[in-house]
This record gives C-alpha cells, sequence and structure tokens, in this order.
C-alpha cells in the first residue's frame, strides 16, 4: 500500500492506462530536452530558494490605431511583429453582408454580451446610406469590436483581480484574416461564431442563459460574469490538461474534455496570499521534495537560530541548517511525511511560486471550505496524481515509479511530454459530477466583473494580463 493514499499498485496501473493513450499522443510540444529521466537524490542540501522577481510591469500602451478617416482597428503594441489584425484600408463590405452583422449584434444578448456596446444605431445608418467608404469603416470597426470581445473576453483588465494568464488568442485567431475570409466568403455569422470557446462549460452556460427569464437578474448576471471567463482563457484548452477551479476546491485530470480522475485541493486564504489565476505548464513530477525555508521565517521568526542551536527541535522537525560565509542562515526541511509539501510537488516554473503540492495536513480536506494555504494548490491523493504523471508522461516503468516514490530521496522525474495547468476561478460552473453549480466567491472577484459589465464598453488598451503585483509565494505551510 502506498503511504498516504488507498491505491494498490494494480489499481495505479489501471488509472494510468486509462489515461495513457489520449494524454501520452496529446498534440502539444515535447518538454525540452533532459539530460536522463531520473534525477535521484538530487537536492537534499539546495541553495537559499530564490524568491522570483517580480513581472515587470507591461509598458504603457498607446492608443488604439486610428485611420485619418477616424476608424479604429486592433492593434496590439505588446507584441513585438507587426499587428496582424490592422487595416490600413478598411475591407470592402455589400449591404447585405453588414446586415448579416446587425443581425449577429441583435443576438449577441445570447452570448451573454450587450447589443448596444457595439453601435448598432451607427451600422444601421451605415448601411442606409449604401454601400462606400462609410460603410466599409463603420462595419469593420464595429465587425472587430465584437470579435475582440467574442475572443478576449469583454472585462478590461484592470476589473480582472489577480488574472495572470495571458491569452494566446489575439495570435492564434487574428481578427484581420478572420475578416478577410468572411467577407470573401460571405458568412460573417460562421467567422464570429469561431471565436466562441470550445469547452462544454461555456456551451451549458449558454443554454443556461437561454433558459433564464429576465426576471431572474442577479442568476443571469452571474451566468454572464463565467460566460465571459471562459473567453479570458485560450478558446480550445488543448486534449489532456490539468484544470482546478479555485472556488470549488477541485482539481481535474482532463482527457478529451472528460474527467479521468478530480482531487479535493486546499487553496490560498482571502487577501494578500490568496490563489492567483494562472496557465502554466508541468515541466515534471518530483517526489520526496525538500522545502527551503524563506529568509522571512529563517530570520524573521527566529527560525534558524532556533535549529542551529537545538539539535533536537531540527531532529524532530526534520530540518537541516547552515550559516554561510557571509552569516546567512539556510535552513532545509528534508523530504518525508512531515514535509510541509509533503511526498510529491509538481514542477511547474512560474513568478508567483505557485505549484501543486501534497500536504502533511490530511485532515483539513474533510472541510468544507478549504481555504487555508498561503497560496499554493495542495492535493489530495497527491501521490496518485504523481505516479499516474510519471508513468503517463514520464515513460517511467509503474515498478520504478512506486519505487522513487516510497525512497525518502529527492526525486525528480521531468516529463516527456508537458501538460498545462489552469488555475481558474469560476462563481458558476459544472462541478466534478456534470451539475452546473454556483460556487461561494470567496476573493470577491465577481463583483469587479459585474460592475464592468453594467458601465460602458472600455475600448481595449493592448495589455494581455494585469498591472497588479506578483506576490511570491513563500510558507506553502500553514
Amino acid at each position: 500500500m502506498l503511504p498516504y493514499i488507498r491505491l494498490t499498485t494494480s489499481s495505479l496501473a489501471a488509472i494510468a492506462l486509462a489515461a495513457s493513450p489520449a494524454i501520452a499522443q496529446q498534440d502539444m510540444p515535447a518538454a525540452q530536452p533532459q539530460d536522463g529521466t531520473v534525477y535521484v537524490g538530487e537536492g537534499q542540501l539546495p541553495k537559499p530558494a530564490q524568491t522570483p522577481a517580480p513581472a515587470t510591469p507591461a509598458p504603457a500602451t498607446p492608443a488604439p490605431t486610428t485611420t485619418p478617416a477616424g476608424t479604429v482597428f486592433e492593434s496590439n503594441p505588446t507584441v513585438q511583429t507587426v499587428p496582424t489584425d490592422y487595416f490600413a484600408t478598411a475591407p470592402q463590405w455589400t449591404q447585405g453582408q453588414a446586415e448579416a452583422l446587425l443581425g449577429y449584434i441583435a443576438n449577441l444578448g445570447n452570448e451573454g454580451l450587450f447589443p448596444a456596446d457595439y453601435n448598432p444605431s451607427e451600422l444601421e445608418a451605415a448601411i442606409s446610406a449604401g454601400d462606400g467608404a462609410q460603410l466599409n469603416e463603420v462595419a469593420t470597426r464595429i465587425f472587430t469590436m465584437v470579435a475582440m470581445d467574442l475572443r478576449d473576453g469583454r472585462t478590461e483588465m484592470d476589473s480582472r483581480r489577480q488574472w495572470f494568464v495571458r491569452d494566446p488568442d489575439a495570435e492564434r485567431l487574428p481578427i484581420k484574416p478572420l475578416l478577410e475570409e468572411a467577407l470573401t466568403t460571405g458568412d460573417v455569422v460562421s467567422a464570429l461564431d469561431s471565436l466562441n470557446p470550445v469547452h462544454p462549460d461555456y456551451a451549458v452556460l449558454k443554454q443556461m442563459l437561454l433558459e433564464t427569464p429576465e426576471s431572474e437578474a442577479e442568476k443571469r448576471a452571474k451566468i454572464r460574469i463565467n460566460m465571459d471567463r471562459w473567453r479570458w482563457l485560450a478558446r480550445d484548452l488543448g486534449r489532456s490538461y490539468l484544470l482546478t477551479n479555485v472556488p470549488e476546491y477541485q482539481l481535474r485530470l482532463t482527457v478529451n474534455d472528460k474527467i479521468v480522475r478530480s482531487y479535493r485541493t486546499i487553496v490560498g486564504k482571502p487577501g494578500r496570499t490568496s490563489t492567483p489565476q494562472l496557465a502554466e505548464t508541468v515541466e515534471g513530477v518530483i517526489f520526496n521534495p525538500t522545502w527551503t525555508v524563506p529568509q522571512s521565517i529563517v530570520v524573521g521568526e527566529g527560525l534558524g537560530a532556533k535549529v542551529l542551536n537545538n539539535p533536537s527541535y531540527a531532529r524532530a522537525k526534520n530540518y537541516k541548517a547552515w550559516k554561510n560565509d557571509n552569516g546567512l542562515i539556510t535552513v532545509v526541511q528534508q523530504p518525508g511525511p512531515g514535509n510541509s509539501l509533503g511526498l510529491m510537488k509538481l514542477d511547474m516554473p512560474n513568478p508567483h511560486a505557485i505549484f501543486l503540492h501534497d500536504t502533511p495536513s490530511k485532515n483539513l480536506f474533510d472541510t468544507d471550505n478549504r481555504a487555508y494555504s498561503h497560496g499554493c494548490i495542495r492535493t489530495d491523493r497527491a501521490l496518485e496524481l504523481a505516479l499516474t504523471l510519471a508513468m503517463v508522461l514520464g515513460e517511467v516503468p509503474q515498478e520504478e515509479a512506486v519505487a522513487i516514490s516510497k525512497s525518502g530521496e529527492y526525486t525528480k522525474v521531468p516529463l516527456k511530454k508537458q501538460l498545462p495547468v489552469y488555475i481558474t476561478y469560476f462563481t458558476m460552473a459544472q462541478d466534478i459530477d456534470g451539475q452546473m453549480r454556483s460556487f461561494g466567491d470567496i476573493y470577491g472577484r465577481d463583483e469587479p466583473v459585474l460592475a464592468s459589465f453594467k458601465a460602458p464598453r472600455v475600448a481595449k488598451d493592448g495589455r494581455r494580463v494585469t498591472n497588479e503585483e506578483v506576490v511570491a509565494i513563500e510558507d506553502p505551510g500553514l
């Protein structure tokens, strides 16, 4: 029996076998070349952890590109290449194509957006004036506005609290070629529909919005908020990924939109240690991790001196400590069941120092509201997840993976194919049983989005992430 999980090696093999074909054959970039597959005994006494430097704030962005005629088209100044969504001259529209756009705008409420945001009366006037420069300019500008909000979300960055996901859709789905193709084929509606998120939750939320009467304004607003959150992410999350919904306290291993396994989680306490929203990549699995104690605890709480001067305390807590030439005390908690990171952590480098890991405090998984951590995601049955990934994506044989987990030695297993992980925040979503539910807004992130929706639409300013401070997590324990 593996420690901390009720799972036999035969049932573990069955899980890995079920997940293996779809995960291992997924279309994702291969992991960076590694020097060998498994590193054993590494990091027993690592150097002090370096707190990642905060991300450099995005430079001030210029106003959207404007032609002399006053036409505003999409431009992304943060991309170092020539913007792909900029039209030096507006393409030619027919009245029929513009009428299709006008009809699409009239139905945007079905997508959780607001038709009035997209100047339908201006478009209608341009259509009435007939073919020509005015129609081309107005229709192109309004098509761009609609497409940007369908692709990237209506909510401006300042209202997306703790949002650090860089949505790749601006590069993957540039609007200029989309519009050109729409005008060539004459199918404006299909072009705009192609921007909608493909995750099943979006379709379920859309159907729920259609079925919710206007009198239930609060419910409809919550549905819209969470529909827009799907637009903040990549339109397609990939074939296989890990996704954790913070307010639900659940993690999913998802393959082809099917949940292969789900795990209860513990997330950050509200306030400075709330868990941010991220899209990162799992590059490896670390079994029996060490924990280098941050200097805020070593010095600020006097732990360094306590460990050096009290050998029995150090042994009881499994700490090793030494003083460097410059007088700096380094304290490292060694691998073991009592380690603050438990028996595994997923290696997913990011400037927030957020990752998924085990915990010795298993009893906390039995509580309902599990916002206890300093920001990291503590995962129930973490060793099961680690072994599954090591076997399927690390290509480590079952017996070897189990032996590594039991060795008590720090061991890093790089993944042959990297796995996306999404740390999301949905207050209305399908739960792990497929039932649409509301979840508590534990960090108060709904209200800014709701306020944004109540205000007039704000033109995009080119930013792709929030300007909020990146706070590196220091203490993964309680």
